[in-house]
């Protein structure tokens, strides 16, 4: 399995924007992609191509103008890991023949180690599927790794501040 750097930013924005528009159940705050990018080391142009494939793919929704940002569409429960790495295209089979039903090779015929590394395939799907933001925003490490950073980007929002005054 190739899980590339998209896939893995994709599950750490939509946890992110999971964590930080979850302020109450009863209003979603939008949350921007600058903060995300700011938070996460993550550039904004790329977070941009990620969330234009999660709007797509029905994940998120966005809002415009001041105060507009990302939502999620649905409850961080309803969200699960696979789904996001598959609305950006990321591919979970680790099969080298792309999920041949035929064969993997010119000749059409399954190579010798087709079966187990379909199994490994459909393992880690399954165990993807198993997985919601919901579950990751329940792990204490995921809460204090966001409160560091909640820390830190308030604490680089204050030293701005000082310089520009």
């Amino acid at each position: 399995m190739k899980l590339t750097t998209k896939g893995r930013y994709a599950v750490t924005a939509m946890l992110d924007l999971s964590l930080h528009s979850s302020k109450g159940h009863s209003s979603k705050k939008p949350v921007s992609l600058v903060e995300i990018s700011e938070r996460q080391d993550i550039s904004l142009s790329y977070l941009e191509q990620l969330f234009s494939k999660l709007r797509r793919q029905e994940l998120v929704k966005s809002m415009r103008g001041p105060g507009g940002g990302y939502t999620l569409s649905r409850s961080p429960a309803e969200i699960t890991i696979s789904s996001i790495i598959m609305a950006v295209d990321e591919n979970l089979d680790v099969t080298n023949c792309g999920n041949a039903s035929g064969g993997c090779h010119e000749t059409n015929k399954r190579c010798l180690t087709h079966n187990l590394w379909m199994d490994l395939s459909n393992r880690i799907q399954s165990f993807l599927d198993d997985i919601s933001l919901q579950d990751l925003m329940d792990k204490r490490d995921v809460l204090e790794v966001a409160a560091r950073q909640n820390s830190r980007q308030a604490d680089n929002l204050v030293s701005m501040n000082l310089e520009t005054n």
